[in-house]
């Protein structure tokens, strides 16, 4: 996928981050943030995982690939109201 999903209700796990990189974390911080938050169930998301062979770059929580993970964009906004304590 392209950036185009951006524009849409679905931002890939990417993109959540690079949202939340502007909050005051590096944008590879937001992806654990987020992976993290994935993997304990209070963030919903369509996730892909990398087999440990095939990873490039820096890993995160479950293998978790973050071009080919999604996100709608309401259930990250839930959870990060959530996390804000609103």
């Amino acid at each position: 996928m392209n950036n185009a999903t951006e524009v849409g209700n679905t931002l890939t796990l990417r993109e959540a981050a690079k949202q939340l990189a502007g909050e005051g974390m590096s944008p590879h911080d937001a992806e654990v943030l987020l992976a993290s938050a994935i993997q304990h169930g209070e963030l919903h998301a369509n996730v892909k995982r990398w087999a440990t062979e095939q990873w490039d770059g820096q890993m995160l929580p479950g293998n978790i690939d973050p071009r080919e993970t999604f996100i709608d964009r309401a259930d990250l906004d839930a959870w990060r109201s959530r996390r804000e304590g609103g």
